[in-house]
Parts: structure tokens; sequence; C-alpha cells
């Protein structure tokens, strides 16, 4: 098991799922519920979103391979993905998106808003299930795939935890401090995600 490989996949992980930015989102969804019902969605989003990202870690690969696909193309496929949703995080339509999903779950009164749209599709939504996915196939043993495991719980808890005080930190940084962290982690992001698409082109070209 490489450090290096536990370091990559939790910046990764934590830049697609990004909890800062989704503060102002899980505000605006559970506005005007009491404190306890807040944490209590905030919870069962991080439950939900955990146990989807973990299924895709442990099965994800069998079922790429069960539908033909390898996973140098998913590699490429994916962090052109990942590249898309960096530069929608640089220009700023992915908040948004996230700022008008959480308006709309308002509106018509979801019941259960921790699955839509907090655990899916802002938390466990394509970005970070392709991500997981490709960490998941760099896994070559079950030590490394435990790891990953435990960096997708890691990064659910820290999620928990910002969701917890996102109004407090939504306040902190205000307007210019939510643009300026998802500008950097956008860069970021776009950073990994060519990293992603080199990696499964130099692959593809190695196989016979």
């Amino acid at each position: 098991m490489s450090p290096d490989f536990i370091i990559s996949a939790f910046v990764t992980l934590m830049v697609v799922v990004d909890p800062i930015g989704l503060a102002p989102a899980f505000v605006g969804v559970t506005h005007g519920l009491a404190a306890s019902d807040r944490r209590s969605v905030a919870l069962r989003a991080s439950l939900i979103a955990a146990c989807i990202l973990i299924g895709t870690a442990l099965v994800g690969d069998p079922v790429l391979r069960w539908l033909g696909i390898t996973l140098p193309a998913f590699q490429i496929a994916g962090g052109l993905l990942l590249f898309w949703i960096a530069a929608e995080m640089v220009y700023g339509t992915r908040s948004e998106r996230e700022t008008r999903a959480a308006e709309q779950a308002v509106e018509e009164h979801i019941r259960n808003i921790a699955a839509f749209p907090l655990a899916i599709p802002l938390m466990a939504g394509p970005g970070a299930i392709a991500a997981t996915v490709l960490l998941a196939g760099e896994a070559r043993d079950a030590l490394t795939l435990a790891a990953l495991l435990g960096v997708i719980g890691v990064v659910c808890a820290i999620t928990l935890l910002v969701f917890c005080f996102a109004g407090a930190i939504k306040r902190a940084l205000g307007v210019t401090g939510n643009i300026v962290s998802s500008r950097l982690l956008g860069v970021i992001l776009a950073a990994l995600a060519v990293q992603y698409v080199i990696d499964g082109i130099r692959t593809t070209l190695k196989s016979p």
C-alpha cells in the first residue's frame, strides 16, 4: 500500500466532493429546519453518500469488466468528466447549479432531502463515482482497497462535520472566500483529471 495512493485518493475525493463548496447548498436545503433536524439530515446524507461510494469501489471494476469496458477507457472518460467538473468550478457554473438544485428541493418540498439532492447528486455525483472507480482500479491488493474505503469514510465524515457547521463556515468565508476556494480547488481537480487521461492513454499505447 503506497502512501502516495492514499494522499492522491484523499485529495481527489476531497476536491470532487468539495465539502466546503457544498456548505451553501446544505444551508439552502435545510433552511427553516431545527438544529437537530439539520444534524439528522447531515448524518443521513453522509451515510448514504458513503454507502454509494463504497459500493462503487467494491463492484465498479467488475461491472466495467462485465460491460466490456477497459480500465484505460474509463480512465480517459472519467478524466474528461472530472475535467468538465473542474472547468465548471473554475468558471463558477457548478456552484450556481448546486444552488438551483437546493432551491428546487425546498420549493418542491422533497421529503428526503438527505438522499436528494444532498447525497445524490451533490456528494456522490457522477464525478465522485467516476473518481472512485478510477481509484479502485488502481488498488492492486486488498489492503490498498481497504485504504480507499477508509479514505471514503474520512471524506464523508469531513463533509458531515462541514454540514454541522455549514452556517458558520459560509459566514466566515463570505462571498469572496467561497469563490476563491472553489476556483482553486477547480484548478487542482483539472490537473488530476488531465493526469487520469494521460495515464489512460499511456496504458492503452503500452497494451498489445
